[in-house]
């Protein structure tokens, strides 16, 4: 970690900001309002009748209401360190859930370090869950504990960050039996069935989304009684969407779609969004977008590194024609997908299509809407749309029209009609990961490993086409999920590449097709990675004690790939069963203890 070379950055920065920038005193306070975890629909102004949360309506009534913020990851870790940085998360090999990945950080710094050599005054009460190693979270801030009204005050212009907790998905766990919100007086969505423990735990959730909205009242008076309103921007937003099960962590609407508001004080009318407070803003906005946004507003030199596009203010940019999005790995569980949208249709591309949306979470579990969600399917009683998401997808593609559809449950990708828009979804989608350095073509294991073994971080590894050839791991990964038997050829060269990646693909390819002849040859594979898909597909075929037993070995090694190799277990099935007491008896930590457990549940009576 080089932080002098960050310090001389920053004194650069400021000399340059000295000579140059506005006036101290001319420059707004910003007071950024964040809550956890909840969408669009849990908030009055945006449209639902059942919601209470007067506060933040008006705060919509004073302001701008912006209708189409979209969060980069729909889960809290990434997309923080998305916006720490002014970076996505997956361009840095920071997007796996609390993987706390290291970056350079003599080559990025954190937007609080930017504003805070160009003379603001930065707080943050107090959530970071920054998701990066090798800094501390708090260290970027003057003051990163409960904010002290008095010092903003006296340390004029100033951001402020105040997180409300309320909104959390803990705060929809529990019992659900007693509520102040009448379980009637909710709206299900379409994938979730109409039982009364259902509703219940809507309610709940709606009594804390209420307390979290009084929590914003109280900051707004607060500003007002300190004489801080005339000259500081507001600005609300959720950090990414949920809760109920099929929304955080999901990338349908329900995960992504966020609320965004900014009140802009009459001194600072030229840079109004709209013509007068209380309108709608319908620019697409991603979280990204941000932390630039917010240096430009402040009048602070924003570093090439940063993604994103200024969305308000005097440098305002054109607006772009998509928000990308993107869900790798989320607490034990493992994933791999990416989303477009234009803020009407939505576009997701899964790089796991054989694994179920819903696979078990131990957090997400202990909510009791996804248990008697479960409960239902299990019981045979669920509709086909209730069904669908605990088993494997099947869909590599899948495209939402969001105003018709907003529950995102008619997948249109066979529509002839909607072929165009697709065509050119996938191809913002291809030059966006290009454009960014999409790190995410590797599995995590794998890219620690190739990370580790170079004496780099990811972020620098997926930038050397040497280390990591993103057209080619890309092209790899379409041959792969086209699931086409006329390319098994290819699929079957690529298995002779002396790139782990290129070989992982092909893999994936030769699994979805079924092709034992590959499978068999890879378990002598260098990659663990390879090695366990292969695994896999023997046990699919008939191989059952060839393939566990090659996963059996991988986990006496301590392989690097073992939580990869105890979900593949998961996913197998009834035929992992003899492997379960072997399991039992590892000793693992974090995450990968997290499956163990998992398993031992499932797998109570081996």
């Amino acid at each position: 970690m080089k932080f002098p070379l960050i310090i001389s950055a920053l004194l650069a920065i400021s000399l340059k900001v000295l000579c140059s920038a506005t006036p101290l005193e001319d420059r707004p306070n910003i007071l950024w309002l964040t809550s956890e975890d909840n969408n669009v629909a849990w908030i009055g102004c945006y449209g639902n009748p059942n919601a209470e949360t007067p506060h933040i309506d008006q705060l919509a009534r004073e302001g701008f209401k912006y209708t189409n913020a979209y969060a980069s990851a729909p889960v809290c870790a990434p997309s923080r360190s998305t916006w720490i940085t002014g970076i996505n998360a997956i361009s840095m090999g920071t997007h796996p859930m609390r993987s706390r990945h290291e970056i350079p950080h003599d080559q990025i710094a954190y937007y609080p370090d930017l504003l805070r050599a160009n003379g603001y005054y930065v707080g943050n009460d107090s959530k970071t869950d920054y998701n990066i190693g090798g800094r501390k979270d708090s260290d970027c801030w003057d003051n990163p504990k409960k904010v002290n009204w008095e010092a903003l005050k006296n340390n004029q212009p100033f951001l402020q960050v105040i997180n409300m907790k309320e909104s959390h998905e803990s705060r929809a766990q529990g019992a659900v039996d007693s509520t102040k919100h009448d379980p009637a007086q909710t709206t299900l969505r379409a994938y979730h069935p109409d039982l009364p423990e259902m509703r219940q735990n809507y309610a709940l959730y709606h009594d804390a989304v209420k307390r979290m909205d009084a929590k914003i009242g109280a900051a707004l008076k607060t500003l007002e009684a300190s004489g801080l309103s005339d000259n500081t921007i507001v600005i609300y937003n959720s950090d990414h969407g949920g809760v109920l099960p099929r929304s955080k962590r999901f990338l349908f609407s329900s995960g992504l779609h966020c609320p965004l508001i900014i009140r802009i004080p009459e001194k600072y009318k030229s840079i109004w969004p709209a013509d007068r407070p209380g309108s709608e803003v319908d620019r697409l906005v991603s979280f990204v977008d941000m932390p630039k946004t917010w240096l430009s507003l402040t009048s602070t030199p924003i570093p090439d590194t940063m993604q994103g596009t200024t969305f308000l203010g005097a440098s305002t940019e054109p607006e772009p024609s998509y928000c990308f999005s993107f869900r790798g790995r989320m607490d034990e569980r493992n994933e791999n997908a990416r989303s477009v949208t234009d803020g009407h249709y939505l576009y997701i591309r899964n790089y796991m299509p054989y694994t179920p949306w819903m696979q078990k979470l131990n957090y997400l579990w202990k909510m009791r809407a996804t248990q008697v969600w479960v409960e239902h399917v299990e019981s045979g009683n669920a509709s086909e749309v209730e069904a669908r998401f605990f088993s494997p997808k099947g869909w590599t593609e899948e495209l939402y029209d969001t105003r018709k559809d907003p529950d995102n449950i008619n997948n249109l990708i066979d529509s002839p009609e909607y072929q165009p828009i697709l065509a050119r979804m996938r191809v913002g989608l291809r030059e966006w990961q290009m454009s960014i350095y999409d790190a995410g073509l590797l599995p995590e294991s794998e890219s620690i490993k190739r990370a580790a073994d170079n004496n780099m971080t990811i972020y620098e590894m997926v930038r050397d086409p040497e280390l990591y050839n993103l057209p080619a791991l890309l092209e790899a990964a379409d041959l792969a999920l086209l699931e086409e038997p006329a390319r098994l050829p290819e699929l079957r060269e690529l298995l002779n590449s002396t790139d782990s990646g290129i070989r992982y693909w092909a893999m994936v390819g030769c699994f979805l097709l079924n092709d034992v002849e590959s499978a068999e040859s890879a378990l002598a594979d260098s990659s663990h990675e390879v090695r366990a898909m292969a695994a896999w597909l023997l046990v699919n075929n008939g191989q059952k004690d060839k393939g566990l037993n090659a996963l059996k070995a991988m986990l006496s090694e301590k392989s690097y790939a073992t939580l990869k190799i105890l979900n593949i277990v998961d996913w197998i099935g009834d035929d992992a069963a003899p492997l379960i007491p072997f399991i039992k008896q590892l000793k693992l930590e974090d995450y990968e203890a997290r499956m163990q457990l998992s398993l031992a549940e499932r797998f109570k009576n081996n």
